[in-house]
């Protein structure tokens, strides 16, 4: 490592830190601190679930589609805006919305195996897995 540029060696060499600028995730309860933070990561799964309760109400007349859709990117869209404003509960908002889409929509991938419960359940485990994680560090 003595032969490395000078520039390499400072970053080569630095203990890795947990500050925003670094390629590892914050350990700080700073929702703002990672490299796609809390609230964008809200934001995108409740247009993801908002458009895709739309997409199923246009394409089948499903009213349970529009529902729940709008219900769960409403939540995620407040969890999103009380995290970027740095209220209280928005962690738990954005958690909430994950448990309730998961929890409506993995039985249903388990039972149909249709591609519809499929993503919509890899979308609720991936915001339990990332606002479980965040709330986990809360505590």
């Amino acid at each position: 490592m003595k032969n490395l540029p000078r520039y390499l060696a400072s970053t080569v060499l630095k203990e890795p830190t947990l500050r925003s600028n670094s390629n590892f995730i914050n350990s700080s309860s700073d929702p703002h601190s990672e490299k796609m933070s809390l609230p964008n990561i809200a934001y995108v799964l409740g247009t993801l679930t908002a458009g895709g309760g739309t997409m199923g109400f246009v394409r089948t007349g499903s009213i349970p589609s529009i529902a729940a859709g709008l219900t769960v990117g409403l939540l995620y869209g407040l969890g999103g805006y009380r995290l970027q404003s740095r209220q209280p509960y928005g962690v738990e908002l954005a958690l909430l919305a994950s448990i309730v889409l998961g929890g409506s929509s993995i039985p249903r991938a388990i039972r149909l195996g249709k591609p519809v419960p499929i993503v919509l359940s890899l979308i609720s485990v991936f915001g339990i897995l990332t606002f479980g994680n965040a709330f986990r560090k809360t505590l």
